[in-house]
């Protein structure tokens, strides 16, 4: 998606956002607009917390039960792997196991590994394998493509 960012001095500001079809990157940014930012709910030592998906390095599935990682904590949200795949669509995260879903914006380092699989190293320092069925799909991510080419 290309963007223009323009500062001016005089007369009212605006946002125009012209597009063909309305993808999730739209949805996202039309709910950012609107004053729609989605927050997650997790779950810690019995308190409800609410956060927001940027302050996420990771998600996994562990024996049925879904966590979130951030920097600071861990927190077990009550939604599916498969459903937080589809409330994050366009915001940068990436389905890289069958178990695990990773930030973009989190990665710090990747290496790339015998089998054709990838290890993304997380600003906390977490190593996350992405697995070879997902690797060829986030080396298109990283090429500027959307994954799904």
């Amino acid at each position: 998606m290309r963007y223009t960012i323009q500062q001016i001095t005089t007369g009212e500001e605006e946002v125009i956002l012209r597009y063909r079809e309305r993808t999730p990157e739209v949805e996202r940014i039309c709910s950012f607009l609107q004053g729609k930012q989605q927050r997650l709910r997790g779950w810690k030592e019995q308190q409800l917390i609410l956060f927001e998906p940027e302050e996420v390095l990771y998600i996994e599935s562990v024996d049925g039960k879904t966590f979130a990682y951030t920097k600071q904590e861990v927190l077990q949200t009550e939604y599916t792997l498969n459903r937080l795949e589809q409330l994050l669509t366009g915001i940068n995260f990436f389905r890289c196991s069958k178990s695990m879903i990773i930030n973009i914006d989190h990665v710090e380092r990747l290496k790339s590994l015998p089998s054709n699989r990838i290890e993304a190293t997380m600003r906390g320092g977490e190593r996350i394998m992405i697995s070879r069925t997902y690797a060829s799909d986030f080396r298109k991510i990283l090429r500027g493509g959307d994954g799904n080419e």
